[in-house]
């Protein structure tokens, strides 16, 4: 393994340990300190890779946010259909979130908190830019509900998290009929 390797390696390792630590125990008590304990680095090595709790936090969260819309929009192309390219994108959501459910908690709780700078969170927006689109061409035709793009994400995508923290917590589960009625009532709360 060479000294790249080995950096991108105890990179990784801080990574999957910060999104681990504040799953499970938030922002607030997942110090430094434990971070590296929990990555198997001293703990000045974090500092090699991040300037700060602050920049951890924030580059950590853009990561995942870039993995969620590669994987959201992964082959996305727009149709002169409205619903079929949001089904498309919903479903691939939903794949995401079920498939990568640490990183999904994880931006769960980033949605909630305000350890995320704003200017990290506009940075993320633009990753949702596809889905934005979608809904403001859904807009223009009346085919979806003039509201914000807050309400149109928190009654169509949102309920994706907490379905997923339900069964994390053994009392919803996730089938695949499941899964389609969650869209259809998605699509039924934002169209016009």
């Amino acid at each position: 393994m060479t000294t790249t390797e080995k950096g991108q390696a105890k990179r990784q390792s801080l990574i999957t340990a910060t999104i681990d630590l504040v799953n499970n125990n938030g922002f607030h008590a997942a110090p430094m300190s434990l971070i590296a304990k929990r990555a198997s680095v001293a703990a000045g090595t974090i500092y090699r890779y991040f300037e700060s709790k602050q920049d951890l936090v924030n580059q950590v969260y853009l990561e995942v946010k870039e993995a969620f819309s590669t994987s959201a929009f992964r082959d996305y192309t727009p149709t002169a259909s409205v619903e079929d390219d949001f089904r498309t994108v919903w479903h691939n959501i939903a794949a995401f979130k079920l498939r990568e459910r640490d990183k999904a908690v994880f931006l769960s709780q980033c949605d909630n908190t305000p350890m995320i700078d704003e200017a990290s969170r506009q940075e993320g927006l633009r990753h949702l830019r596809p889905l934005l689109e979608i809904w403001e061409r859904g807009q223009a035709e009346g085919l979806i509900r003039p509201v914000s793009p807050y309400q149109l994400y928190a009654f169509s995508i949102y309920p994706i998290a907490f379905l997923l923290h339900m069964q994390q917590r053994d009392l919803y589960d996730i089938t695949q009929p499941r899964i389609d009625e969650v869209y259809r009532m998605a699509w039924d709360s934002i169209k016009s």
